[in-house]
């Protein structure tokens, strides 16, 4: 079974995948946050994410978010003219401003639109697509609708949250549900969702000995072996865990550093990883990484934390 980084906005960018690669590995393909064309462009932000140039990943795989095939037009090129061929479809995003448009889990309601999409897709000579969606808007019976669409599109496969977008991270995911989307999917599916042990990753795999892989997300975050303790068969202990960290940390302040200048642009990147990272670290280890308020702090309560002693 394969295990897959999912794309999350403002963390797993170009820096944080080529890193974890190295550093830690495990994963079999990283998705880019989503690629988006919004007032008549494509942010220079996302593009410089999807550039080869900027990826040294092996398997990278890019993410768009359209609600028509017009939308959906630009981001293709983009992605032609890097020489991708694998491109993930996002119907799975929960952010308002996002669903306000139609795009994301936003499309889940509308059967004809997500129809006019994939249609639009399978146009598109020499590629293959993938689907990441949720269970639906508002019914966790939405996808029922879709279905047909989904089956006749030449999909790889579909990663399939299942949650309801307006439930965007607020219950567990329903793993009942999944299992009847999983039923009646014609395509390999990929299981995303509350996966943060590897005791999760298997008893997804033996719950469901068909899947094609798990996507992890905030998992991933939280505890970025996951993917080596899945090959081995066993967790790291916290000093190997904190080890490797540490080189991670060290690799994307070293990469990070010539772009982002001051104090300010630096923290405000990095603190938010420590809202994931270690969720067993004691909170008296953890605040100082917070509020620090320069860089020399930071990098000294981040030291501090990751030694290991935790008692």
């Amino acid at each position: 079974m394969k295990l897959y980084s999912a794309p999350l906005q403002g963390f797993t960018e170009a820096v944080w995948r080529n890193v974890h690669s190295v550093v830690f590995g495990g994963i079999d393909g990283y998705y880019t946050p989503f690629l988006r064309y919004e007032h008549g462009e494509i942010r220079s932000k996302d593009v410089r994410d999807v550039e080869r140039k900027n990826n040294s990943v092996e398997n990278l795989v890019p993410q768009i978010i359209a609600a028509t095939p017009d939308e959906m037009h630009p981001l293709m090129e983009l992605i032609a003219s890097e020489g991708y061929r694998c491109v993930d479809i996002n119907m799975g995003c929960s952010f308002p401003l996002q669903v306000r448009k139609k795009h994301g889990a936003g499309l889940l309601p509308h059967p004809d639109m997500v129809a006019a999409l994939l249609e639009a897709a399978a146009g598109y000579k020499g590629f293959t697509f993938s689907v990441k969606m949720r269970l639906g808007w508002e019914s966790k019976d939405e996808w029922r609708a879709l279905l047909p669409a989904l089956n006749d599109a030449p999909l790889e496969h579909i990663t399939m949250h299942p949650r309801l977008g307006i439930e965007q991270y607020k219950k567990p995911a329903d793993v009942e549900a999944f299992a009847e989307f999983l039923d009646a999917c014609k395509h390999p599916v990929v299981y995303n969702g509350d996966v943060t042990t590897l005791g999760d990753i298997q008893r997804l795999e033996q719950l469901f000995p068909t899947l094609k892989g798990i996507m992890i997300g905030r998992g991933l975050l939280a505890n970025p072996a996951l993917g080596i303790e899945y090959s081995r068969g066993g967790e790291l202990t916290d000093s190997e865990l904190c080890r490797l960290i540490q080189a991670m940390h060290d690799e994307m302040f070293a990469r990070l550093s010539p772009r982002l200048q001051g104090n300010t642009q630096f923290l405000t990147k990095m603190k938010p990883y420590w809202e994931y990272l270690l969720p067993t670290l004691p909170k008296r280890l953890r605040k100082p990484i917070l509020k620090a308020t320069t860089i020399e702090k930071y990098q000294s309560a981040v030291a501090n934390a990751l030694r290991g002693d935790w008692e």
